[in-house]
């Protein structure tokens, strides 16, 4: 395969829709179109001008049998989304239609994309750095209007600016530093001791900054972890289910029915909370319980937030005891549960945060959403947005750029050789330069692009 080959690929969902887009990128990409497109005008598709909109028919050229009725749109070099010829072809959206199409293309000499080939174009071409090709898939996993904002706002090159100003700051450093060094008879004055140290503490400072976001970018791309734990028959998938507003989780009065970890998504508050239901926390001989227990257990040990759901009707049992001990030191809300029911619970010191609810009528549910919500915010939110968007590998980069500028300043601290600070400045440079693909590696832009949707 070579980044010089004509490709082609779905861009729409797999399945039935109204319509189905199959992209096509470059230097052949007109050429293969007008091998397949019948345009209503008669006129040649490969001389179109480009960003105009072309109707007809996609017709197979060994049969001259019509496959689908289309609209084709035709964007040339260097104005679109990779900076090559692009053309994309508007069928029907159904699976035979395009798979039909997608088998003349190839025949006509393009190939079939890898994940994320198109984008990885558009990185390769300039039109965009690798921190906005990750906002891409962020922009379209974005599962709250809080994510999609943050990924937004790095698509369009917030965090890029940020890393980029510091890279150039960080030049002029090494620039004043290396001179020195290369020209130690021109008499050029070294940047040293406290004003270098300043200025390295300065681009620490942003760093810092930058990795505040880290783990909000985290959660609003993973979602917050919720544990619903409990002894059996407490209300767990009631609960639930009275979240998700649907019959979810099966409901029975058998202890036991959950035997395994069942998982959904909650938008709350516009941060997305990744809700898990688990088995029953008690002794069993059962084999199969036992693991759904060992699930439950892990679940505890993952979880950002636990609900320790408790039945407010009943006297507290040796199991819920057992299950709060499993929450200590977790960030827990005790949920307590059949509030329509007499209650008969005693009063428990820890969690701080208790609720009472009702899964049967409803009642308490907004209030414990709430409660949720402030566990979620605690903390979690920085005060500019892209900064949200700092993801994992941003994450490592950035850590390693701090170290390399640690020990610059540890060296102006201490008066070591210019070359030495050089050198580790520089290696703060290269981390910062992988962030936005100023620097990079193949096997890099492979795991970032691997990822991708087929067709993006």
């Amino acid at each position: 395969m070579s980044d010089q080959d004509t490709i082609c690929a779905v861009s729409t969902p797999p399945g039935e829709g109204g319509i189905g887009i199959i992209r096509i990128s470059g230097p052949r990409a007109l050429e293969v179109a007008a091998a397949v497109f019948r345009p209503k005008s008669g006129k040649d598709i490969a001389a179109a001008p480009t960003h105009s909109l072309h109707y007809g028919h996609i017709v197979d050229p060994s049969t001259a049998e019509a496959v689908d009725e289309t609209l084709v749109s035709v964007m040339r070099a260097p104005a679109s989304y990779t900076r090559e010829d692009v053309v994309e072809i508007n069928c029907h959206g159904g699976p035979l239609p395009l798979w039909q199409t997608m088998r003349l293309l190839v025949s006509a000499g393009a190939r079939r994309a890898e994940p994320g080939e198109f984008s990885k174009r558009a990185f390769l071409s300039g039109r965009i750095d690798l921190a906005q090709a990750e906002a891409v898939m962020d922009i379209i996993r974005a599962r709250t209007e809080i994510g999609h904002r943050a990924a937004q706002e790095q698509l369009s090159g917030g965090l890029s600016r940020e890393i980029a100003e510091l890279r150039e700051r960080l030049i002029g450093v090494i620039a004043g530093v290396e001179a020195g060094v290369d020209f130690p008879d021109e008499d050029i004055e070294i940047p040293t001791g406290r004003p270098l140290e300043g200025e390295l503490a300065a681009a620490a400072g942003t760093i810092d900054r930058m990795l505040e976001g880290a783990r909000f970018g985290r959660l609003l791309r993973e979602g917050y972890a919720a544990a619903i734990v409990g002894r059996p028959n407490v209300g767990k998938s009631s609960l639930l289910n009275a979240l998700l507003r649907q019959d979810r989780a099966i409901v029975t009065d058998v202890p036991g029915t959950t035997r395994d970890v069942l998982e959904e998504y909650l938008n709350i508050g516009g941060l997305p909370l990744r809700v898990l239901d688990t088995a029953g926390i008690r002794h069993s001989g059962d084999s199969v319980e036992q693991e759904g227990v060992r699930r439950s257990l892990a679940a505890i040990a993952t979880a950002d937030i636990v609900l320790v759901v408790l039945d407010g009707s009943d006297t507290l049992k040796d199991e819920d005891r057992h299950v709060l001990e499993q929450a200590e030191g977790k960030t827990t809300v005790a949920v307590i549960n059949k509030k329509d029911l007499p209650a008969r619970m005693e009063r428990i010191s820890w969690p701080q945060t208790q609720v009472g609810i009702s899964c049967r009528t409803g009642e308490g549910i907004d209030d414990l959403r709430h409660a949720v919500l402030g566990k979620m915010q605690e903390g979690a939110v920085p005060s500019r947005e892209h900064a949200w968007a700092v993801n994992e590998r941003h994450r490592e980069e950035l850590e390693k750029a701090r170290k390399g500028l640690e020990r610059a300043r540890e060296s102006a601290r201490s008066a070591q050789s210019p070359e030495l600070i050089a050198v580790d400045l520089r290696d703060a440079l290269d981390h910062l330069g992988m962030i936005i693909g100023a620097t990079h590696t193949d096997d890099i832009l492979e795991r970032i692009f691997r990822d991708f949707c087929i067709g993006k």
